[in-house]
């Protein structure tokens, strides 16, 4: 049926009408390839109809362009030729119902999922990873090298390359390193600090175009169950997000350094691990509402309850440092006795240890603790309260002090002995 010397087939496979064919097949290959680039490129979705015509435009360009002579063709590839053609003629003229349509789409999410993405992916880039580096000379070639000491999370505060992060991150470093979002790693300088509040300030020189600051929102108006998402870097990994709520609000705990209080904290049950510290804390809408400090944990993990610096107290202090390079915050001049001490006493108040002549509370005349000339203990004078609020502990003190501003006058109540007395004190900043 299939023989080559038959007539039929012979006058079918002439030396004209396959040349002719063989281009009309040409033309139809480059058509078929064009339109395949074209919905490759601007389709979206993938059809039955468009997966057989791509497999008959595929066997087509196959067959006419075959170098076989047709007079050498075998029975089965003649076959497939005519089975190939029917079957495109079937899908070019009747296609398939776009109800049968295999739709390859992206795995879905909730509107609430795309928003934390869609924050994630937003914020990452201001987010900075800070490696503290510590000079330690080897004990056996005596050669100096840098040693991590530690590390942290920080966040770029503007454009001109000034970083934000907690004082205890890089406390004790002799060499900063901080590493952007794409990677590229900047040597550091401290612009200044206040370790009263656990807040640094870096800066790196940094191209703008690197530079993504967040944006600064407001700890005023917060309310407890409010959705919040912590941003950092954690144990050296690569960013990483929690997200949890406002559990607790104007809580206070005392500064890892000097061991004054801060007060108006957010307490959050964000996962807040040790190398997130230093980062920041958002809200929904993507604004920075404080710098994630501390966790409060048995284990020393995440188990526990997080703590965050609000951010109306961070821009105050990040303001004075740009632009000072120090914080100016007053002090009395005083070092006081821990509160167990006043308290075995059977008073209330805090105990003035040390007043230094030169300091604010000596020149105004303060006495100090001492010993007389038999060795024998009396006490200074112990503070009862300033500017007529009462003062119970240093952290009374402190918060006091806060509210005051540098070159004000105080008065002071004090008992000196068994008499009460007020002495006004002219509060001056710390060196």
């Amino acid at each position: 049926m299939f023989s080559s010397s038959s007539s039929s087939s012979s006058s079918f496979f002439s030396s004209s009408s396959l040349q002719s064919r063989r281009a009309r097949g040409r033309t139809r290959k480059r058509a078929w390839e064009g339109a395949a680039a074209t919905n490759s490129a601007l389709v979206v979705k993938t059809t039955p109809t468009t997966i057989v015509r791509n497999w008959v435009a595929n066997r087509l360009a196959a067959a006419f362009s075959s170098s076989s002579s047709p007079q050498k063709m075998l029975p089965s590839e003649i076959l497939m030729w005519v089975v190939t053609i029917v079957i495109a003629v079937v899908v070019m003229t009747t296609g398939l119902e776009p109800s049968n349509a295999l739709v390859m789409a992206p795995r879905k999410l909730q509107g609430d999922e795309l928003a934390t993405v869609q924050l994630f992916q937003e914020n990452t880039p201001s987010v900075v990873y800070i490696t503290n580096l510590a000079v330690r000379r080897d004990v056996f070639t005596l050669d100096v090298m840098a040693v991590p000491q530690g590390s942290g999370s920080g966040f770029i505060w503007d454009k001109k390359g000034h970083i934000v992060t907690n004082y205890h991150v890089i406390r004790g470093a002799s060499d900063l390193r901080v590493t952007l979002g794409d990677q590229s790693v900047y040597v550091a300088d401290v612009v200044g600090y206040d370790e009263d509040k656990d807040v640094a300030v870096l800066h790196i020189s940094a191209p703008e175009d690197k530079l993504r600051p967040l944006t600064v929102g407001s700890s005023s108006d917060l309310l407890v169950g409010q959705k919040v998402f912590a941003i950092g870097n954690p144990f050296g990994l690569d960013h990483t997000l929690t997200t949890g709520v406002i559990s607790g609000l104007r809580r206070e705990i005392s500064s890892a350094a000097t061991g004054r209080p801060i007060q108006d904290v957010i307490q959050t049950d964000a996962a807040i691990n040790p190398g997130n510290s230093g980062g920041p804390l958002l809200d929904s809408g993507g604004n920075l509402i404080g710098i994630n400090t501390a966790i409060y944990s048995p284990s020393g993990t995440s188990s526990g309850v997080g703590f965050s610096i609000p951010v109306d107290t961070v821009s105050g202090i990040v303001e004075q440092i740009v632009k000072f390079g120090k914080v100016t915050r007053p002090v009395l001049g005083i070092s006081f006795a821990p509160d167990q001490s006043v308290e075995q006493l059977g008073v209330s108040g805090v105990l003035v240890l040390d007043a230094p002549a030169s300091g604010p509370a000596g020149k105004a005349g303060l006495r100090s603790t001492k010993r007389d000339s038999y060795g024998r203990l009396v006490l200074g004078d112990i503070i009862t309260s300033l500017n007529s609020q009462k003062v119970s502990n240093g952290s009374d003190l402190y918060k006091i002090l806060d509210r005051c501003k540098v070159g004000d006058t105080v008065m002071v109540e004090i008992l000196r002995g068994d008499k009460k007395e007020k002495v006004p004190v002219v509060l001056e900043s710390r060196d």
